[in-house]
């Protein structure tokens, strides 16, 4: 804590001792300012400016100190200054007083709640800066809410001063006014209870509502004006229409059908989008035949006899193709007409926040209106502008899986995570494989010990691993395809025969006609999205891919169920959809599988943390399988066991990572994990004794003293002696 807020505590602390040391609570009392009501009116006679200015100042004070005595002292300025000066003189020390303590508590508190609870401080300023006037003016409205405590909450927020001075001035006159009226009849009151009857305090609760209903009604307002411009059917078609086939679309599409809504689901092209046919079905496939490439190759570790690798490229992506078409029927539009969808294929564009216009694979155009509108037409991979890259046919992660005929070096460009599972599964299969990275690190995302492990595993694999390289130019050269790139000024020349390009994501939303919503998306195609993931109508929603921040198929799916029920709902009820617990995995070998925060976002956002490290090679499921390399890496708040977030790289680092994203999504720690029953051997045993490592080093010390020297009382005598009499007994040479 800085200086100037020790001074302020020290400034804060004196004055209440000295209000406690002169009996103020006393002073400010009711009895006490009725029995000298008569010596006191004649003394501010004669002394009127003196008298008012001292009476402003001591109410400032009290207020900004929230000590009791306001609602006294607010009597006071009736009785003694009248109606006018007396409303004039509170309301003014009022307001300036509960500015103080709004100041003082924002000044000494806010920094360090925002360190700890940066998301959820965030959330509170956003709604704050929206709608915080608005809930304020109840709070002061309503006088079952203590003034003190809203003065103090409030300055923890991110609402305004000037907000805050302008509202609290307004909304506090009513009660002012009631105070300071009765304070003129101060000798007829018997209790505070007498000023203020149940009919009047129900009169300032129906008062309270009153901000509510004017937020209600210019909503209202907002969403006539958002729609200006647009006329609105008198009766829609659908409850819901769904634009996009994939991971978001369907499942928005389902919980729609689930309710009994019409819903209708429009997709140009597959149905299951990435996911199913260019992404993770596909890859995962793929994957699997390269791990087992691998297992051949490397049978001497399981005591077999390794042998060389005779793989079929052309069978390996027919199995592929054969996992797609198996996967498919769950997605297909036979089995969503039959859960209630109405299934169309075509391209939809919007005509008006209501209607969209379906085009026809034949040519055919058809309108339909719905009440609500969902945007879930995903992504595609993004193509970086290189001189040259057009003419060498890049392939990417959509195109990839029509390749036939195995090339004999893949230049990869990209050390994300599709970049990095792709890299290693085709290297496992046969293909020589280069990979570029920008950047000193792969898995940038990441922190750096974990891409330190990823990028040793590659290169003892054979990966050939080109950091901090920039593509300057690709060329033919000699019927020879080449890529130049810069490293640290010196040109590297690097052919290769094909070159997959992974780089990173766009939305698609070329063909949707936003520009007659008005809506503009960003430069990677992707639209903004409020909390309730809204686009810039009340009912027009976006999820997945083309809304980001994650670009995940459970991403998608978690976001959709918000899209689809506030598409449904949001007239009553709107969600804001939650990113607090959202985990990922990238399919390398090893798994690198992470939930919550890492060391880096950890630093970079100023949370305390602390971290604790299970290594795999002690786990003996991992040495029986001689898979026994990697680690489980936990952050938690110093000295608590609250998962901050956790990352496991090793073999089923998603399956173990299951039990610490359930941990953190229901608010358990580490001692609960510790204590709860995992069968032996198993993976998951690794999350238990990661638990147990931030236990041991957790452990109370001085508790464990106690207990040895009570064992040791107990074992008979101080026990050291006999301990030490028995050690050299046990060093004695034998008789014989």
């Amino acid at each position: 804590m800085n200086r100037k807020k020790l001074i302020l505590i020290a400034v804060i602390a004196s004055l209440v001792g000295l209000f406690i040391a002169f009996d103020g609570h006393n002073v400010l009392s009711l009895e006490n300012l009725q029995q000298h009501q008569q010596g006191l009116q004649q003394w501010i006679l004669a002394h009127r400016v003196l008298a008012l200015s001292s009476f402003v100042l001591i109410y400032i004070a009290v207020t900004a100190l929230s000590l009791p005595g306001a609602a006294i002292l607010t009597l006071a300025g009736g009785a003694f200054f009248g109606n006018l000066y007396g409303l004039a003189a509170v309301s003014l020390a009022s307001t300036v007083g509960a500015s103080l303590a709004f100041l003082a508590a924002r000044f000494l508190f806010r920094d360090t709640l925002r360190e700890r609870y940066a998301d959820t401080i965030r959330r509170m300023d956003q709604g704050i800066e929206k709608d915080g006037g608005f809930y304020l003016a109840t709070l002061r409205l309503v006088p079952v809410f203590p003034f003190f405590l809203i003065n103090l909450a409030m300055g923890l927020t991110g609402m305004k001063l000037r907000t805050y001075v302008a509202v609290s001035w307004l909304t506090m006159l009513p009660g002012t006014f009631v105070y300071v009226n009765a304070g003129t009849q101060l000798a007829q009151i018997e209790a505070l209870g007498d000023i203020v009857s149940a009919d009047v305090l129900g009169a300032f609760a129906l008062l309270g509502l009153f901000p509510l209903v004017a937020k209600f009604v210019i909503d209202v307002i907002r969403r006539r004006r958002v729609y200006r411009g647009f006329s609105k059917p008198d009766r829609f078609d659908y409850n819901l229409v769904v634009i996009g086939g994939g991971s978001a679309g369907l499942v928005s599409a389902y919980i729609a059908a689930a309710v009994k809504a019409k819903v209708v689901l429009i997709e140009r092209d597959k149905m299951g989008g990435d996911c199913l046919n260019t992404g993770c079905v596909p890859s995962k496939a793929l994957i699997k035949s390269a791990r087992a490439a691998d297992t051949l190759r490397h049978a001497d570790r399981y005591g077999l006899e390794s042998v060389p690798v005779k793989g079929s490229f052309t069978n390996i992506m027919a199995r592929v193709k054969r996992i797609i078409a198996e996967v498919e029927p769950h997605d297909s539009p036979e089995r969503y007409r039959t859960l209630g969808v109405d299934c169309l294929q075509g391209e939809a564009r919007f005509v008006s926040p209501w209607e969209v216009e379906v085009l026809g694979g034949d040519g055919s155009r058809q309108r339909l209106t719905a009440r609500s509108i969902i945007i879930a037409t995903g992504g595609r991979p993004m193509m970086p502008t290189i001189p040259g890259i057009d003419a060498m046919d890049p392939l990417t992660s959509d195109t990839l899986w029509q390749l036939e005929e195995q090339p004999g070096r893949l230049l990869i460009i990209g050390g994300g995570p599709i970049g990095c599972e792709l890299s290693q599964a085709f290297n496992r299969l046969g293909i020589a494989v280069t990979q570029i990275q920008r950047g000193p690190r792969l898995l940038p995302k990441e922190d750096e010990d974990v891409a330190e492990l990823i990028q040793q595993q590659f290169l003892s694999e054979g990966v050939d691993l080109r950091l901090e390289h920039t593509p300057v130019e690709f060329v033919e050269e000699g019927g020879e395809r080449v890529l130049y790139c810069d490293h640290h000024g010196e040109r590297v020349r690097l052919p290769f025969d094909r070159v997959l390009v992974a780089v990173g994501r766009q939305g698609n939303t070329a063909s949707l006609n936003l520009a007659a919503l008005g809506i503009e998306p960003a430069a990677n195609g992707t639209v903004t999205v409020a909390e309730d993931l809204s686009v810039g109508y009340p009912n027009v929603f976006a999820c997945g891919d083309v809304a980001g921040p994650y670009q995940f198929t459970h991403a998608a799916s978690h976001q959709a169920w918000y899209a689809a029920v506030n598409g449904l709902f949001g007239q009553f009820k709107r969600f804001r959809v939650d990113y607090r617990v959202m985990p990922w995995v990238t399919f390398t070998a090893p798994e690198v599988a992470r939930v919550g925060l890492s060391e880096t976002e950890a630093r970079a956002q100023g949370v305390p943390y602390e971290v604790t490290r299970y290594g795999l090679d002690d786990l003996d499921r991992a040495i029986a399988e001689s898979e026994n390399h990697g680690f489980i890496k936990v952050l938690t708040p110093p000295g608590k066991d609250r998962i901050l977030g956790a990352v496991v790289v090793g073999s089923r680092g998603g399956e173990i990572l299951a039990e610490f994203t359930l941990a953190m999504k229901h608010g358990l720690g580490l001692n609960k994990i510790l204590g709860t029953i995992h069968p032996y051997p198993t993976w998951n045993e690794a999350a238990k004794y990661a638990a147990g490592e931030w236990k041991r080093a957790h452990a109370p010390s001085a508790v464990l003293n106690l207990l040895e020297k009570l064992h040791r009382w107990r074992r008979g005598g101080s026990g050291e002696n006999r301990e030490s009499k028995t050690a050299t007994v046990q060093r004695e040479p034998s008789a014989d």
